[in-house]
């Protein structure tokens, strides 16, 4: 199927792990030109180089955002989609009287406010174009509360409803926004050195393979969701094929949900 992507314009934010070199790898190998924006790069992903343009921000300080977008519209003239997917958990393992003040900024700051100030940055040049679309990675917890991330539920049900919100305001303006709420998925947030899966089992005395298998359990398809099953679902709603697909949350985790 042909996305019709060939030549847009799109920044990806958390471009350096995880799901993110996913969707600007995806985006890439559509025609798009990509931003790519991290606090740090290990290069273009193969064979793409001459579309993909690394910028390097740190989208936790007031300012990161604004320069990641300013950056993007200097090298590529506009912009058409923003991916927001930036984001960060540390599992709260000692309970809620536990988590300080900086652990409650730190969550709501890399989870929430990053995308606000990047959505904010980059919302004139998306209305000018007539047409745009913002995708944001939220997460299934968003609506899903653990009491072990609690900072983190938080800050995704804010940004979850923060979209829902936008889309009303810009949808007659042409610019589309929808959320992509992800389960577990298989990237070093849960599975690397010090992923969740990690940080538990050394809490409990166990095995980070036996926490990564009790996680994804309740799931009708017993597995982690892969990064590109992810990113095939930000590009689709990029797409002009969901031209009229906005103020929607897409949920993909295999399952693990058990309401509608």
């Amino acid at each position: 199927m042909d996305l019709n992507l060939s030549g847009k314009v799109a920044v990806v934010t958390g471009a350096s792990k995880g799901i993110g070199p996913a969707v600007t790898q995806a985006l890439a190998a559509e025609g798009v030109h990509v931003a790519a924006v991290a606090r740090s790069h290990t290069g273009a992903p193969a064979g793409l180089a001459d579309r993909v343009h690394p910028v390097s921000a740190d989208l936790t300080t007031a300012d990161g955002p604004a320069a990641a977008i300013e950056e993007t519209v200097a090298r590529f003239g506009g912009l058409d989609i923003l991916v927001n997917n930036v984001g960060a958990v540390a599992p709260r393992l000692n309970g809620f009287l536990s988590v300080t003040d900086d652990d409650w900024i730190w969550g709501l700051t890399i989870n929430f406010l990053a995308a606000v100030r990047t959505t904010r940055a980059a919302l004139p040049y998306l209305l000018d174009r007539g047409a745009a679309s913002i995708v944001t990675v939220s997460s299934v917890n968003a609506f899903l509360p653990d009491p072990t991330i609690i900072d983190y539920c938080s800050a995704k049900a804010a940004l979850t409803n923060f979209c829902k919100a936008l889309s009303k305001e810009v949808g007659p303006h042409g610019v589309r926004v929808n959320t992509v709420s992800p389960g577990p998925v298989s990237t070093p947030l849960w599975l690397g050195d010090d992923g969740v899966a990690a940080t538990v089992a050394k809490a409990a005395g166990g095995q980070p393979e036996d926490v990564a298998r009790t996680a994804v359990a309740q799931s009708a398809t017993g597995r982690f969701t892969l990064p590109q099953e992810v990113a095939e679902l930000v590009l689709l709603l990029a797409s002009d094929r969901a031209a009229n697909v906005t103020g929607s949350d897409f949920v993909i985790d295999g399952g693990l949900v058990p309401t509608l």
